[in-house]
């Protein structure tokens, strides 16, 4: 375990929220130092070394995630501590664990995708970047889509460099609307990667089946 991963950069949460009620993402610059990052990027981390990282988003971001599914008028609840969250995920079956790198080389790319299967879903994830654009690779863009009512689906690029972060929401978010409130669709992708190698770094705070 890198030390690096044991707690989170001081950072303005409430500006993160409102950032996210309002995109659906809140950018987290250099989440990780630069040699740090690197060195994750290089590293065979398994899924348990993030736990602790895992815990310390949980805290900083329940809020939002109990605000989120009290304006969905979902039948959602997420207890105090993460401790008792991973055990929800567990009873449920929610045993594999979706966080970990992810490498893209030449012509790689991530389709659109959502992490929303199993029972117990947190709508909040991380994402980072652990190499440089314009170095280390070309292409490899982070982009987000959000499909609303009545609407087109609405791209968006989030500007990660070398050790930025970003949090996002992983499927299902509220937008206040002229007259209500309504739920939007949220995916994520990854761009076609042009040249070199692009590695990225994914932390999910459920399970899935």
């Amino acid at each position: 375990m890198t030390p690096d991963l044991l707690s989170l950069p001081p950072y303005d949460w409430n500006l993160a929220a409102q950032d996210l009620d309002a995109e659906g993402w809140a950018l987290l610059p250099g989440f990780f130092p630069q040699d740090a990052a690197r060195r994750l990027a290089l590293s065979g981390a398994d899924p348990a070394d993030f736990e602790p990282l895992r815990a310390a988003l949980y805290r900083q971001l329940l809020p939002i995630a109990r605000r989120w599914a009290a304006a969905l008028q979902q039948d959602a609840t997420y207890p105090d501590d993460f401790p008792a969250w991973a055990q929800r995920n567990r009873q449920a079956g929610q045993t594999r664990g979706l966080s970990g790198l992810h490498r893209l080389s030449t012509d790689g790319y991530q389709p659109l995708i959502q992490h929303a299967d199993g029972a117990h879903v947190f709508p909040l994830q991380l994402v980072a970047l652990l190499s440089e654009p314009s170095v280390d690779f070309t292409g490899g863009e982070f982009v987000m889509t959000e499909q609303r009512p009545r609407m087109q689906s609405r791209p968006m690029v989030v500007p990660l460099g070398l050790g930025d972060a970003a949090v996002i929401a992983v499927s299902h978010r509220p937008v206040h609307g002229a007259r209500d409130i309504y739920r939007v669709t949220a995916r994520q992708a990854v761009s076609r990667v042009r040249s070199g190698e692009r590695t990225g770094l994914e932390v999910v705070l459920h399970d899935a089946p």
